[in-house]
């Protein structure tokens, strides 16, 4: 399973870039053993989410789901908005960024990174 964005991936993001902040909604399933890994990950990425300007709106480990299929739940969820699409694809290539998202990637079996825009921007009809 994918845990981290391909090249394809980051550039179609771009390319629908409706402008102003990103949101990302973070879904992950830990490898097993993998949360100390992905928690020296997330200690280390704060500097990264201040040095880029993003936020870390939520964090937060998931419970017995209401309402999914089978495998639909996850482990942990994390919200973080960036300034910008553009901001976000620097971050992650960012050459120190990507040693530590190394933490991440091992620390992972699956995850979800979804780019969202606000309602009320640009949406098709």
């Amino acid at each position: 399973m994918a845990v981290d964005p391909t090249g394809t991936a980051l550039a179609q993001m771009l390319e629908e870039d409706p402008g102003g902040s990103v949101v990302m909604l973070n879904l992950v399933r830990f490898a097993p053993g993998g949360r100390p890994s992905y928690e020296e990950y997330s200690r280390k990425a704060v500097g990264f989410l201040r040095k880029y300007g993003a936020e870390l709106l939520y964090a937060g480990d998931g419970a017995t789901p209401l309402v999914a299929e089978d495998g639909q739940d996850w482990d942990a969820v994390l919200i973080v908005r960036y300034p910008d699409r553009e901001t976000f694809s620097r971050m992650v290539a960012d050459p120190e960024y990507q040693k530590v998202s190394r933490l991440r990637s091992q620390a992972l079996s699956e995850a979800v990174l979804q780019p969202t825009t606000p309602w009320g921007s640009h949406r098709d009809s």
